[in-house]
Formats: structure tokens, sequence, C-alpha cells
């Protein structure tokens, strides 16, 4: 018998045993595809990692080239505490092509600049939460920060303010409402429609056609060219979604004839609302880093902002919130009624004691101190006093649900259940599906 061969365990056969040399090689193979695996599986990690790093990079390049000035009225927020974003909607047609001056009207047909859209978002990190306060644009305040040379009554509509740049707009929030602005995003008309088409369109639900007052026959200025005549769920895209999201002479056909919205730029706010979520919907969808850069290079151009608001900043804001869907947002609208001032024309007066409950449910607590409370039609002060606190019923509530909160009684100084007025769909307004 050989010395590599042993006796078999049935029938006596023989087995040729592998020599030593023969084992180590097994082991050594052994090793070295378990090595390869490892490799592989390291190339994979450095490859995502090279991947993401590069998209940062090109993210950051991309941010790099967003218009940005010093915020000097803003505030600035604790590491990890919420904080308050102002997006500004400008109307100012300056740097438009000639397609954009047919469309929404050229710099000589409208010079300077006012906040066609004022909405504060309220980003709370540690939550996960946000929320976002509408302001109506002909709210009747006295102006904060706004030069004598400008020639303005220091009492006007609120969107009057940003004619004298952002700063000011933000300086008359915080002294009208005391609400702290900790930055602000300037977005121009052709932001909102550049970003929906990056985001592939966004599912909206029309329960009626819908369009613009027809202005050949009864005149009107800055007609939106809306026309969605078909109903049911379908995908605007970006012209049909800023045509919906600036309407103002919205009208909608039932029953063989137009009907026209009755709520004016109430209705105006409720619509953006609706888009923002349809919005937040898709992003949700859809969402990879490449998305992200893409959204980005293609507005990049379309909005400015304060120099505070770092790459960085959105990269993980866009990360925190990337699962974040258009119902959870809660959205909140400034109480105002209608009013007409005698040098101001067609005016929205704040109403005290709801805009108070209101405000103080936007932030989680108590606003700050007013300087230049808002006034009525007449040009007088208006009282805003922060709600008493409601005293445990024992019921729950659920986070984020309008809520039951309590203000102040004018009269008696006692505190008096408010109910927190939130924004109420039309039936005949399209809405995210």
């Amino acid at each position: 018998m050989r010395n590599n061969e042993f006796p078999g365990p049935i029938l006596g056969g023989q087995v040729v045993a592998p020599s030593r040399r023969e084992l180590r090689r097994a082991r050594t193979r052994r090793r070295s595809r378990g090595q390869r695996i490892l490799r592989v599986l390291i190339l994979l990690v450095v490859m995502v990692l090279v991947v993401v790093g590069l998209g940062y990079g090109y993210f950051r390049y991309q941010w790099s080239k967003v218009s940005s000035a010093p915020c000097t009225t803003c505030v600035a927020a604790a590491s990890g505490a919420p904080y308050n974003v102002l997006l500004i909607g400008s109307d100012s047609r300056a740097g438009e092509t000639a397609a954009e001056a047919q469309q929404f009207g050229s710099v000589s047909d409208t010079a300077g600049q006012r906040s066609d859209t004022i909405k504060i978002v309220r980003v709370d990190p540690a939550t996960g939460t946000a929320s976002s306060l509408s302001i109506p644009r002909d709210t009747f305040v006295t102006l904060s920060g706004v030069p004598a040379s400008t020639g303005l009554a220091s009492q006007n509509k609120i969107n009057s303010a940003f004619g004298s740049g952002p700063d000011a707009l933000i300086k008359t929030i915080e002294n009208t409402f005391g609400i702290p602005i900790n930055h602000y995003i300037e977005i121009n008309f052709f932001g909102l429609e550049d970003a929906v088409n990056a985001l592939g369109g966004i599912s909206m639900d029309v329960p009626y056609p819908v369009r613009d007052e027809d202005c050949s026959t009864d005149p009107c200025s800055n007609n939106a060219g809306l026309d969605i005549p078909t109903t049911g769920c379908q995908v605007l895209d970006g012209a049909q979604a800023l045509a919906l999201s600036r309407s103002r002479y919205f009208q909608y056909y039932e029953n063989g004839q137009w009907f026209s919205d009755p709520t004016a730029d109430i209705g105006r706010i409720t619509r953006q609302n609706l888009i923002i979520s349809a919005a937040l919907d898709k992003a949700k969808s859809t969402y990879n880093p490449f998305r992200l850069n893409t959204l980005l290079s293609s507005v990049v151009h379309d909005f400015s902002k304060d120099n505070g608001l770092s790459a960085s900043d959105l990269f993980s804001l866009a990360e925190r919130y990337h699962a974040f869907s258009g119902s959870q947002l809660q959205a909140y609208t400034l109480p105002t009624l209608g009013a007409t001032s005698s040098y101001a024309g067609d005016v929205e007066v704040v109403e005290p004691q709801e805009a108070s409950a209101v405000i103080a449910q936007f932030l989680g607590g108590s606003f700050g101190p007013i300087v230049t409370p808002p006034i009525d039609a007449y040009g007088n002060p208006l009282t805003l006093t922060p709600p008493a606190p409601v005293a445990a019923s024992g019921s729950s509530s659920t986070a984020g649900a309008p809520a039951t909160t309590a203000a102040a009684s004018a009269t008696a100084g006692a505190a008096t259940a408010t109910t927190a007025p939130t924004d109420t769909i039309p039936p005949y307004d399209p809405r995210p599906c």
C-alpha cells in the first residue's frame, strides 16, 4: 500500500488520500475565493462612495450658481431647533426672454417687483414635520424697512414691501406678526414651471374644466392663461401648474355655464398649497440624489436666497424629508376679511383674535413681540394677543391635526376657546391624485 492510500471503509477499497501540499493548495484556493469576494464588495462600496461624492460635489457646484445675498433681518436659529423659511414668489419680469415677456408681460408693462406669493414654511428637524402659513398679499399693514425715497405710503399692502428687497418684507412680517424669519428663498415666475417639468409633471384630479376668465369681452390684467378642458386625474406640466397657481380670474364649467371663484386671492392660495402638495408627492415617489441634482440644475437661475442657507443645509433637508408626502404638510392661511381702504383700494384686514390663534398654532407656541401691529381699513392698529394655554380636558389630539387653542378675550381679558381655521378645498378646485 502506498503512503497516501488507506483502506476504504466499505468493501476494503482503497482511496487516495490528499497530500499535505494538495491540502495547502485547497486552503489557499478557499482563502483566495473569499478574498476575491471581499475585494469585489470593497470595490462596490468605493464606487458607491465615489458616485455619491461626485453627486454631492455636482450639487454643491450647482448650488454655487444660486444668487445669494446677506439677510440683515434674518434671525439665527439654534442648532436642531425648528426654523422658519420665507418663500417669496416674485412677480419681477427682469431677465425674461421674449417668449416669457409674451406670456407674463414685459418689464415696461409691470416694472419693479412685488411678492406675488408670501408663504412661511416651518421646519422641525427633530420631529421631521413641516407646516406652512400663507399671508395674503393684500394684507393691510404698516411697512417696515422701506426707504422714504420710494414714495410709498407707510400704511400699505404687505406685498409692496418687497419692492425694497427681501429684508424689508422680512422686517415687516417680524414687526407685524411676531414671526421670526431664519432664511428666505425668492422664486420667480419660471421657477415653479421649471421645477414641475424637472419632476416630470404633477398629478392633479380636475373635477371640472377650468380656465381664466375670457379677457376679450371683460378686460382684465395679468391673465395667467389657465385652460384645462379635460377632467379627471391627469399629469399637469410646468406651464399648466404655473397658470393654475397664478390664476386671478379662476373659472370652472358646470351645468353648461362658467362660474367664477368667489374667494379671490384666498382661493388662489388654496390652489397653490394643493400644487405644493402634489409636487411633494411626486418628489417622494421619484426621489433619488440624481433627481435632486436634476431639479436643482433646472431651477438654479430661477431663485435666490440668503447666504446663510448652505448647500449642506438643503442636501440634509432633502435627505431628511425625501419621504415627506403632501398630505403631511399642515397648511394655514392668515385669517383676513376683505375691505376697502380710502387710498390703498381693496385690501385684506387681519382678524386679530383668529389670527392670534393661527400664528400660535403654526409656531407651536407664543409669537414674539409686535412693533407695528396690522391695521384695519382706516389705518387703526389691531391688537394681536398671544393665546393663553388651554387647560387639559382629558381628550387626546393628533399631531398636525387642526387643534383647539385659546385666544384672550379683547374685552374681558379671559381666555376663550377658538378653533384655528385651516384651508378648506372648494369642490371645483383641482387636487392631488
